[in-house]
């Protein structure tokens, strides 16, 4: 299905967490972009054991969550009147359910607990790396605030040249677009431990010629968006992240299918995850 015709923004909420700032989040885009909002609590199923009877547990866990769906779904409408918001409730693992839904959301939203790389990974409630690595329309971990109060406004795109990287130009322009921000679009090069200096001055200059090359035209389409190209020197994520520090969002490309695991969402993306201070935004190849 094509985004265009993708027609909610789906929001995972956790009952036992606060889920404000990803609600917030998904309320906004769906404001701006005249899209229905989606809240969805995944409940996990009894356990099969012949031991303990699992069914009282997870009867607290649907009470929660259905509780936690008429809270977020009220207090969106209050954000937002005019966003037509549904809620599910869905019996399943979430990661499934959700990744379920990405067939059909024009964006799914979630939160952050900021989780160490470690912790996320081996986490048994982790959703957030998995459904990134996975889900086939763009993610956004909010795990702080926008920077609404940063003037100019801007929004961050990471450029490498490939072709999550053009997918993850294009969302972001739209973005930047819609909340009458500028845009930085930043190819980080990371050099080599050897390399002579006119070598070096060589890689910045094919940097600088693909980032131009990658942004051409852009403009034309979104005359009103002010696009600046960086090229700073040293790690990806570091670059990122501290270009990234008072950004409404930094928005990156996922190369892959990416796996449950997500030992396949990249290194770039899964650092980002954990470092920015701002909603992260990956861009799957449709």
């Amino acid at each position: 299905m094509a985004a265009a015709e993708r027609r909610e923004i789906v929001v995972g909420i956790d009952p036992v967490r606060e889920w404000h700032l990803p609600l917030a989040w998904a309320a906004d885009e769906a404001h701006r972009r005249r899209l229905g909002l989606r809240l969805l609590v995944a409940v996990p199923p009894p356990h099969d054991t012949r031991h303990v009877d699992d069914e009282p547990r997870v009867t607290a866990l649907r009470q929660a969550g259905s509780e936690a769906l008429r809270a977020g779904a009220a207090w969106a409408g209050q954000r937002h009147p005019d966003v037509d918001t549904a809620i599910a409730l869905i019996e399943g693992v979430a990661v499934h359910a959700i990744g379920r839904l990405s067939n059909e959301a024009h964006m799914i939203v979630l939160g952050s607990r900021h989780l160490s790389r470690t912790a996320e990974l081996f986490s048994a409630g982790s959703t957030v790396v998995p459904i990134a690595a996975q889900a086939h329309c763009p993610v956004v971990v909010v795990g702080d605030s926008e920077h609404v109060t940063q003037r100019p406004a801007y929004v961050v795109v990471g450029i490498d040249g490939s072709a999550s990287s053009k997918a993850a130009l294009a969302l972001a322009f739209e973005e930047a677009d819609l909340r009458g921000a500028a845009l930085r679009a930043i190819a980080v090069w990371q050099p080599p431990a050897f390399l002579f200096q006119d070598d070096e001055e060589a890689a910045l200059q094919a940097q600088r010629r693909m980032l131009s090359e990658a942004t051409a035209g852009w403009s034309q389409k979104y005359p009103d968006v002010a696009l600046a190209h960086e090229v700073p020197i040293g790690h990806p994520v570091e670059e990122l992240a501290a270009a990234a520090e008072h950004a409404l969002a930094v928005v990156v490309g996922r190369r892959g299918r990416g796996g449950y695991s997500g030992m396949r969402l990249g290194s770039v993306v899964h650092g980002l995850l954990h470092r920015a201070h701002c909603p992260v935004i990956t861009v799957p190849v449709v």
